[in-house]
């Protein structure tokens, strides 16, 4: 397995093309609906408990403290997803996000796919998300229109 070149991650080469289809690869997609959510839940506390912790000491700094507790989630899964592809929760569940060519994210596409994501959970409530489970890859809107692709790396 070739390491990412833009940070040294191992992972799946990338493709020429369309990502590999469920049926050619099914390892790249067993289980990805449930591991999403999992991980995804995992994610929510870890921001929730950061962010309480975050807020407590910035609450002497007032409207800066606001600012901060608000792009908080942005900052917490765009660092993590362009400098390792996952996570902390997504590396729990053994999944990673690409772009549709295979490679590792660049910095201003994982704030991208963050920023669509909560655009469209925000104006659907929530519902955007049930579209994983009619997509052949299990992709959501936000990874549809940033041209991503959640997988399960292999070693």
């Amino acid at each position: 397995m070739l390491a990412d070149e833009t940070n040294g991650r191992q992972g799946p080469q990338p493709w020429r093309g369309q990502p590999p289809t469920p049926s050619s690869a099914p390892q790249l997609y067993s289980g990805l609906i449930l591991r999403r959510s999992l991980a995804y839940l995992v994610d929510v506390v870890i921001v929730a408990f950061l962010g309480l912790a975050l807020g407590f000491v910035l609450s002497i700094a007032g409207l800066l403290a606001g600012i901060v507790l608000a792009l908080w989630p942005l900052i917490y899964h765009s660092y993590f997803i362009a400098a390792r592809g996952a996570t902390p929760g997504m590396r729990l569940f053994d999944l990673e996000l690409r772009d549709w060519s295979g490679k590792a994210l660049e910095p201003l596409q994982a704030i991208l796919v963050v920023l669509l994501f909560y655009v469209t959970v925000a104006l659907t409530a929530w519902l955007i998300l049930l579209l994983v489970f009619f997509t052949d890859r299990g992709r959501a809107l936000h990874d549809i229109l940033a041209g991503t692709l959640v997988i399960r790396p292999q070693p």
